[in-house]
């Protein structure tokens, strides 16, 4: 697997993350031409090598006409949407806006889809989001890793005034992930360059990994302390195909005075709601009162709606979540052929190795319509998940 570990010792922005890039073989020329799929007039990139102390890097920088059309997040994606772009680069890129007005909308309290905020709308932040998705697609790399992220002190000075740093936006934005203070008053960290490591990446030092190249991103600080520069260390992870890696919000919470049939319909609830997974333990608490320990699984686009949900159905005052890694088999469904009616299955790959798991609603429906036991329902479909394990696996 391809893999890339960015080393974010002086932060993290577009430009930056698209220099890098470049430094790393992405070629400009190509990138320009991607680009131009964009509807998005009065822009260049400029490409130039820079030394930040004494190390040589690439720096990207978008020159925009001043005067532009100020944009809300439905104008972003409709550009995205139009363009011609690789179907992979586009949901990366729609990933990174979302993500970034969010974080915005939360900040300022309004609607996502009335944001009207600088950092997505101005041009060059467009072209960074998705030049920087182009870069990852046309290196063609799999994964991306991101070290801890240095946190500045002091303000910046935005369109709604001073701002402490990091950014309110930004700060929102890292929320879940692993920060180090930066003891700097420069803002190291912009809100574009957390939506692009937290929407595409995941926390975590550096993977072993054959190192094929080293790359700079240059940023346009000239700092005392560091060199101005997002580094990268791009290489083979020897684990194409193996593992699929993504994130997931874990909700929890303490019930201690609810009966079992309104836990029951938070469950049914929650997972009408598309919650992942959920879970019950038994818990004693202080005083010596039995309880309830509820635990949620779900997308972090959902966090907002399981709160929600929990919350509103009285059974707890207050729960507590965390965004943490997952890390599970390649998986997909096939439907099989019994002697009692269709039914799926669900096929585990490790390696070269396939798993067959008969799915549990097909089966107690089959058992339900023959009038045979689940027990004895699952070995006929175990039996013709064999007989296509045989056909299709050697």
């Amino acid at each position: 697997m391809k893999t890339l570990w960015l080393d974010p010792f002086s932060g993290v922005s577009g430009d930056m993350f698209l220099g890098l890039l470049v430094d790393l073989g992405l070629d400009i020329q190509l990138l320009e031409r991607d680009l131009a799929a964009l509807e998005l007039p009065g822009w260049q990139l400029q490409c130039a090598s820079e030394q930040r102390g004494g190390i040589c890097g690439t720096r990207v920088r978008v020159l925009a006409k001043k005067e532009q059309a100020h944009r809300h997040l439905p104008d972003i994606l409709g550009l995205v949407e139009r363009a011609e772009l690789p179907d992979q680069v586009r949901q990366a890129a729609r990933d990174v806006f979302r993500r970034l007005a969010e974080a915005e909308a939360r900040v300022h309290g309004v609607p996502v889809d009335r944001v009207h905020f600088h950092e997505v709308g101005a041009v060059d932040a467009i072209i960074d989001i998705v030049g920087t998705s182009l870069g990852l697609f046309r290196l063609g790399i799999d994964r991306l890793v991101c070290g801890p992220v240095p946190i500045s002190r002091g303000f910046v000075q935005t369109d709604h005034g001073p701002m402490p740093l990091p950014a309110p936006a930004t700060a929102a934005l890292l929320e879940g992930w692993p920060l180090t203070d930066a003891a700097c008053e420069k803002e190291l960290v912009t809100p574009t360059g957390a939506a692009l490591v937290t929407a595409l990446g995941e926390p975590g030092n550096c993977p072993d990994m054959r190192l094929e190249k080293t790359g700079y991103g240059v940023g346009g600080w000239q700092l005392s302390d560091r060199p101005n520069l997002l580094r990268g260390f791009l290489g083979e992870t020897g684990d194409k195909g193996r593992y699929e890696v993504d994130r997931v919000v874990v909700v929890n919470a303490h019930i201690d005075d609810a009966s079992p049939e309104w836990l029951g319909y938070l469950q049914e609830t929650l997972l009408e709601a598309g919650v992942l997974d959920i879970a019950f333990a038994p818990l004693q608490m202080k005083k010596n009162r039995p309880a309830t320990g509820l635990t949620v699984l779900a997308r972090e686009e959902d966090f907002a709606r399981v709160r929600d949900l929990v919350l509103r159905e009285g059974l707890t005052a207050g729960l507590r979540w965390r965004v943490e890694q997952r890390c599970k088999l390649p998986r997909r469904q096939i439907e099989l052929e019994t002697p009692l009616g269709p039914a799926r299955a669900k096929v585990l790959q490790l390696g070269n190795d396939m798993r067959l798991t008969p799915e549990y609603d097909d089966c107690r429906r089959l058992a339900r319509q023959s009038g045979r036991s689940i027990a004895e329902v699952y070995r006929l479909v175990e039996q013709a998940a064999q007989n296509w394990r045989k056909k299709h696996n050697g």
